[in-house]
């Protein structure tokens, strides 16, 4: 009976209701707008559930003939759907039960039925109470049904959605389901037709407890895909899905497919599939790096080829478009390797997707209830925080990875994508470029003829003008010019883009038409048939030489292949000028060595020219050079592949270690023969290019001997030539460098040296031997923050010469550059300063980092080696660091933690008063605003705030954070949280030894024990020279002393004598000759500087090629207020001090005159750090009254006469800043020289035998006699009643000044009690005479010294007192003046002088001078040389400005040796 069908919503009752209206094409609105049921929608709209039904071709991977094949094939989506649903229902129940342990598959293609089998626990045989059906029935057989719906239950299966086996169901003709149910002793077997819409009654039997087990067969509804049978693209993809089942269920589970076992056993087997494949199209296997991460996530990755491929499963399901499981594993992969290849080559620029693009990842994981972008399940969605486990790939993976061949691919990759980019700069053969600035064009180049044009490329603009004045020899037609700026880029190194952008680059390419890695084997196809390289004769020009060879060398090989491409212009380095006009030229030092040598001293008219630069020429000599230019233009040649070989090892980065054997070989005489016409590029790199890279090398790396690179050991040598004790500015002290060192680079950097030897700030140098006089950088910034260098001062630190000591200069092997004495190849300090100041560079081929260590601990390690004890290990140290240094041995190598100071206020705030090393306040300051609350740029805020009470020296930081992230900072440790901690390693310990040779040096205790030794070898030296010296000057003074007494007792008549005769005479009575030692006739050089500040004991000694009249010199030129009884007393009395020094000096040892040196060097670091405790516990002063001042403070007006207001004196803080500044007028002072001469006016009488001091004082001595005291006083530094302060204090050099502006000293004034003395002031200028200041006349000289216009040291008798270790001050020699029983001159009102008493004022001067002299004199005993040895002399407050008049003294304790300037009687004048 057939059933009238009911649309829906359809009622039952229509007798009254009018038939429905229609539209215009006759449909109804029922037929418009239908309602489907599930299952009629499913089959209405099936792309929705189990993707399309239409056929795909598509290229994927399937298994055939017991192989994967990736192969186009033809498929319906669908179709494989509905296969892979029951496939992963049987994967599901591995899950549920994991004893299952079997998985059986038969795809049988003529019957067009597909089964598959799994054992394990079966669906429960038993009726649902709500559904009223077999369980079996229900998840089988009715759409939306499943048991995953529970998302609180985390389970790892495939199902989610109800659908599943169901629409596998729907799409079948025939759907049985078989199951045993073990537990209930059931087995069920129900058939389903018709897409679901029939099914039989379950048939329900008995079966064993042991039966567990689940089978699906189904016939496919083939009329459904539009297929007839199941086809065999199809078939082969099915398969390839039962491998893939094979592979995620792993060894647990045995795969059969149509009765036969699949051969993959494990997931690794499965990935083995794939690559043997992937292998048979490669000539080398792929790599396979695998890892288990843990029970859900396993990974294996290998190499893909520019597209990114992965193989993944979750729970079973082939996610074949991946999703974020895949980019969890993947992202991870690609961070890391991006970063590796980014650190190789800085400039790649590589991002993490196109390191995607080389992997190939097989991922699978058990996820808790997978989320997927549809039903198909292609894609996975959920996100990695919802996974349920977690894959972190180990360390060891990654670098796995990276080592498996990626890294160079995608290096590769990235030099073809730069190398594409570098053809867009190509240049081509046109017979005009334009827009290339200061090209000059041969005008044949680009044509028909351009194979026989030259490039010249010139060092510079001043080259390419030499280069100009040679064109107007050979023409403009063959030869262009073109100036290089500098340096060119070294390209072997560098990334595309730079090449790219360089505009120098860009432009020789277009100059010469090189296109980017074109094959060159004839030149037509350029613009230039030749490229001319024109430098400088010095390590730079053949650097830049070098760059140009590796340039064309790293992109076209073939050109260096082709003679006479490449050619180099060479200039002379050395010119000889006869001054009969003949001239030589010289093109390397070794030649012109030889050729001096040849001349045998006798370079007498020959003047010689050192050309470093192609400047020096001029436009004659540059023509000179072009019209012989075979002479100057050499050829390189190609030989073999070991030319290659040689550029690569100077400039590729991947052969580190063969430059450093490389270097170790150099030989310093080895050098390219310049007589040859050819060279080849071996011995171009072998012979000359070495020669900048050690040059290099030495600038950068400092001696383990003297701790110096070669720009500070020419400051160094500098300020010991000049006697560098009075401050000048860095800006001209830089100059004279430069000009006194043969220092040939910037003087930009040379000042930035200077400053460097000067900082004494934390981290900087634990002994700066140059001083800082104003801002000269602060730990602020690091240093950087110092003032422009024409604006700050400096000059030699005392303590320097206490590691230096003077006595040493002579023994030193001192350079020679451009015919000019230079610094030495290295110092000898008396301890190792590398291990005191440390030290860092980076040179060709190596690095150094040397920490600074404690110079206490170092001399105590040398005290030891002197002892023959074994040394104490020692620690890096740094002055004034408040933190702690904490060592940690590890394998490769002793290091030590930094810590700064933190520690905790209260809840809510923490105070930092220390940084670490090296770590600068600026910086610190930074990084605590990028975590603070309010800062829109902090990522991650920390803190809410800091207050800095730092200053220039100390660090003070309160930082204000939440209590509760202060207990989470406490529990990760504030050091670590707060950024507090840096480490230091002495693994990195490279220093040239003292034969100039690298090494690596352990320990610092190894570089003190090779120092030791050396150190050792010099005092002996040292002792064997001054015996020597002491000697020669004791014969000397006994001839002298013969000399005078001769003389005086009418022996010898000198006056009104021919000088033969008294030559002929002294010989004949036996003297000594002295003759000074002459250098042999050298040829005079150009631009040399004469050293004239170089005393005459250095050039001094004893000649046996027979007498001459000069050799009496030192006797005959005495001056002839010396031939007295006086001078032969204190002749006698320099002969026996002598004679017990020598002594003394004999029995002295190289270990006492070290031990000697050490306790002065030692006694002067105690007076640094009083002076430095001072300056702290002020400072500490001053901070305190600043915090706890009230928050207003009523600012008080300035005194109106800040002068009279002497705070320095009662200031300790001043007092201790002030110490550097009086010591070094007492340094100076103690340096001035003993003799000075005497100002006009001055007539001093002669002084009584036995008065040796007042005989020095008074006497103008010859210069011999100056040399006997400057030697002695020197060497006062190893006698027992000399202190060491003394010893360094007599170095100073007289500054040659005219007479008349020399003022007295007091000690040239002094006389004894028995004498009479008078002294003349000169008279002021003649009224005529305009301009200048007026003099005090009597008001200066008749007024006591007021103690408020005391000045210098006077000024500053309680700092002094402090600091001078033991000196007594002359005010303290002079007070029984104030207690002599003359009552004190009442304090009068001070008037300005008139100008018209000159002749009284000058009378007054000299009657107060005389009165007060002879008190003095009658109270005072004058201190005998020794005595005066150890006497301080007070600090002038001031140079002497030259522009002044002469000015009058009153001899005051407060004035001693002080020379009065105008303002002083401006002052005085002004305070009515």
């Amino acid at each position: 009976m057939a059933i009238e069908k009911k649309r829906p919503l359809q009622t039952s009752n229509s007798a009254n209701i009018a038939p429905a209206p229609t539209d215009g094409q006759g449909k109804t609105i029922e037929e418009m707008y239908q309602k489907k049921s599930q299952l009629e929608h499913i089959l209405l709209r099936p792309d929705t559930y189990i993707g399309s039904i239409e056929k795909h071709t598509q290229i994927l991977w399937v298994y055939q003939n017991d192989e994967m094949v990736n192969r186009s094939i033809s498929y319906v989506p669908g179709l494989y759907k509905i296969f892979d649903e029951i496939l992963v229902n049987a994967a599901d129940n591995k899950q549920r039960d994991s004893s299952m342990d079997a998985v059986k598959v038969i795809i049988d293609v003529e019957q067009n039925c597909i089964s598959v089998y799994n054992n394990g626990a079966g669906v429960p045989v038993e009726i649902h109470q709500e559904e009223k059906v077999y369980v079996p029935e229900l998840i089988f057989g009715h759409l939306l049904t499943s048991s995953n719906y529970d998302d609180t239950e985390k389970k790892t299966t495939g199902g989610r959605n109800g659908y599943g086996a169901k629409l596998t169901n729907i799409f079948s003709t025939e759907f049985i389901i078989e199951t045993a149910d073990g537990k209930r002793q059931k087995k069920y077997k129900q058939v389903f037709t018709n897409n679901m819409g029939k099914k039989t009654e379950p048939a329900i039997t008995k079966c064993k407890e042991s039966e567990n087990w689940t089978r699906v067969t189904y016939k496919p509804d083939l009329s459904k895909f539009n297929m007839t049978h199941l086809e065999d693209d199809v078939v082969a993809l099915m398969k390839k899905r039962v491998i893939d089942l094979a592979g995620c269920l792993g060894k647990t589970v045995k795969v059969e497919l149509n009765g036969k076992r699949v051969p993959v056993k494990s997931f690794l087997d499965y990935v083995d599939l794939y690559l043997q494949s992937a292998c048979k199209s490669r000539d080398t296997p792929l790599p396979r790096m695998t890892e288990k991460v843990n029970d859900r996530w396993e990974i294996c990755v290998s190499l893909s080829d520019g597209q990114f491929q992965q193989v993944s499963f979750v729970n079973g399901i082939a996610t074949i478009k991946g999703g974020t499981h895949v980019d969890y594993v993947t992202n991870q992969i690609t961070n890391h390797v991006m970063n590796i290849v980014n650190k190789k080559n800085k400039n790649a620029n590589l991002k993490a997707h196109n390191v995607k693009n080389y992997l190939w990842v097989f991922v699978n994981a058990l996820i808790d209830n997978p989320a997927f972008d549809s039903q198909t399940k292609e894609t996975l969605t959920i996100r990695p925080n919802s996974f349920g486990s977690k894959c972190e790939l180990t360390p060891a993976f990654l670098t796995k990875v990276a080592k498996s061949g990626i890294v160079d691919s995608l290096l590769s990759w990235a030099n073809f994508k730069q190398n594409k980019d570098l053809k867009k700069t190509d240049g081509t053969k046109t017979e005009r470029v334009h827009n290339i600035n200061k090209l000059e064009d041969a005008n044949l180049a680009g044509g028909k003829n351009s194979e026989k044009c030259t490039l010249i490329l010139t060092e510079g603009d001043s080259a390419k003008a030499l280069a100009m004045a040679g064109l107007a020899v050979v023409g403009r037609d063959h030869y262009g010019v073109f100036p290089l700026r500098g340096k060119l880029l070294n390209v072997r190194e560098a990334s595309a883009i730079q090449v790219r952008d360089n505009e120098e680059i860009k432009n020789i390419k277009r100059i010469l038409g090189l296109q980017q890695d074109k094959e060159y084997t004839s030149l037509k196809s350029l613009r230039y048939g030749s490229l001319m390289i024109m430098t400088d004769q010095d390590h730079d020009g053949s650097h830049i030489k070098g760059l140009l060879i590796n340039f064309i060398h790293s992109f076209w090989p073939s050109l260096l292949k082709i003679p006479s491409f490449l050619v180099e212009f060479i200039t002379p380095i050395v010119k000889a000028t006869h001054k009969n006009g003949k001239s030589l030229a010289f093109y390397s030092m070794p030649e012109y060595e030889a050729w001096k040598e040849s001349l045998r001293g006798n370079a007498s008219g020959w003047s010689i020219k050192y050309y470093k630069g192609l400047g020096t020429s001029t436009s004659k000599e540059g023509r000179d050079y072009f019209q012989n230019l075979a002479m100057h233009k050499k050829d390189f040649i190609w030989i073999d592949e070991r030319d290659g070989e040689a550029i690569e090892l100077a400039f590729s980065k991947k052969k580190i270690e063969e430059r450093k054997n490389w270097l170790r070989q150099f030989e310093p005489s080895v050098h390219l023969d310049q007589k040859e016409k050819l060279i080849k590029y071996s011995d171009f790199v072998h012979k000359e290019l070495i020669q900048f890279s050690m040059a290099d090398l030495q600038r950068s790396i400092p001696s383990m001997v003297d701790g110096l690179k070669p720009g500070q050991r020419k400051i160094l040598f500098c300020s010991f030539k000049r006697n560098f004790v009075k401050e000048a500015k860095v800006a001209q002290f830089s100059g004279y460098v430069s000009e006194h060192s043969a220092y040939h680079h910037g003087e930009q950097s040379l000042a930035s040296t200077i400053i460097g030897m000067a900082q004494d700030y934390v981290g900087s140098n634990n002994i700066n031997l140059l001083q800082p006089n104003g801002q000269f950088g602060t730990r602020n910034l690091g240093g950087k923050d110092h003032a422009s260098a024409r604006y700050i001062y400096t000059r030699l630190s005392p303590i320097t010469r206490f590691l230096f000591p003077k006595d040493d200069d002579r023994l030193l092997d001192y350079l020679n550059e451009d015919g000019q004495s230079i610094e030495p190849t290295w110092y000898v300090p008396i301890i190792p300063t590398v291990l005191v100041n440390g030290s860092e560079g980076i040179g060709t081929g190596w690095s150094s980092y040397i920490p600074n260590y404690n110079t206490r601990d170092i001399v105590a390690n040398v005290r030891r080696l002197l002892n023959g004890e074994a040394m104490v290990p020692m620690d890096p140290w740094y002055r004034g660091f408040s933190g702690t240094i904490e060592k940690t041995v590890k394998e490769s190598g002793v290091s030590y933690t930094v810590c700064g100071v933190i520690e905790e206020g209260n809840e809510t705030t923490v105070r930092i008063s220390e940084l670490p090393i090296r770590r600068w306040t600026q910086d610190y300051k930074e990084f605590l605003e990028s975590i603070s609350q309010g800062n829109d740029k902090a990522k991650d805020p920390f803190i809410e705030g800091f207050t800095q009470h730092s200053d220039h020296s100390t660090v003070d930081i309160i930082v204000h954070l939440p209590e509760e992230n202060l207990m989470a900072a406490r529990q990760e440790g504030l050091l670590k949280k707060f950024k507090l901690t840096t480490s230091i390693s002495t693994s990195n310990m490279h220093l040239f030894d003292p034969k100039g040779v690298i090494k690596k040096y352990d320990t610092p205790e190894q570089i003190l024990e090779e120092f030791f030794h050396l150190r050792l070898e010099f005092y002996e030296k040292r002792k064997k020279v001054l015996l020597d010296n002491l000697e020669m000057e004791l014969l000397k003074l006994e001839n002298k002393v013969r000399f005078i007494l001769a003389v005086v007792n009418g022996e010898i008549i000198v006056s009104n004598r021919r000088r033969a005769d008294l030559f002929l005479e002294l010989q004949q009575k036996g003297f000594t000759p002295f003759p000074k030692k002459t250098k042999a006739q050298e040829p005079e050089v150009a631009g040399a500087i004469e050293d004239t500040e170089e005393t005459e004991e250095n050039s001094e000694s004893a000649s046996g090629n027979g007498a001459r009249i000069s050799d009496y010199e030192y006797l005959i030129s005495m001056a002839i207020g010396t031939l007295t009884i006086e001078r032969v007393q204190a002749l006698c009395a320099d002969r026996d001090k002598v004679n017990n020094e020598v002594a003394e000096l004999r029995n002295s040892t190289p270990r006492s005159l070290w031990l000697k040196d050490l306790d002065a060097l030692e006694m002067e670091l105690g007076e640094l750090e009083k002076s430095e405790a001072l300056a702290e516990e002020a400072k500490k002063k001053s901070r305190n009254q600043v915090k706890n001042a009230p928050a207003a403070k009523v600012s008080r007006p300035a005194p109106k006469n800040p002068r009279k207001n002497n705070k320095k004196a009662n200031n300790a803080e001043a007092a201790a800043e002030s110490r550097e500044t009086s010591s070094s007028f007492v340094f100076e002072m103690e340096k001035a020289p003993e003799i000075v001469k005497r100002k006009v006016g001055a007539v001093a009488k002669k002084a009584p035998a036995g008065k040796k001091q007042q005989a020095k004082s008074a006497v103008v001595l010859s210069d011999d006699d100056d040399e006997v005291l400057e030697l002695k006083d020197r060497l006062a530094a190893y006698n027992l009643d000399s202190s060491p302060e003394n010893s360094a204090g007599k170095e100073t050099e007289v500054p040659q000044e005219p007479v008349q502006r020399k003022e007295p000293s007091k000690r040239a004034m002094q006389i004894d009690d028995d004498e009479d003395f008078e002294v003349e002031i000169a008279a002021a200028p003649a009224a005529g005479k305009k301009g200048g200041r007026k003099a005090a006349g009597t008001t200066k000289a008749s007024k006591p010294p007021a103690a408020a216009k005391k000045r210098g040291a006077a000024a500053n008798k309680q700092s002094q007192a402090s600091s001078s270790s033991g000196q007594k001050l002359l005010t303290d020699m002079l007070k029984p003046v104030e207690t002599s029983g003359v009552s004190p001159e009442p304090k009068v009102r001070k008037m300005r002088a008139s100008p018209f008493n000159k002749k009284s004022s000058s009378v007054m001067g000299k009657v107060s001078l005389e009165v007060e002299m002879a008190e003095s004199e009658e109270k005072v005993d004058t201190p005998s040389t020794e005595e005066r040895s150890d006497a301080p002399v007070a600090a002038r407050a001031r140079p002497q400005r030259t522009n002044r008049r002469q000015t009058r003294y009153v001899l005051s304790d407060s004035e001693s040796e002080k020379e009065v300037s105008e303002d002083s009687d401006f002052d005085a004048s002004e305070e009515d």
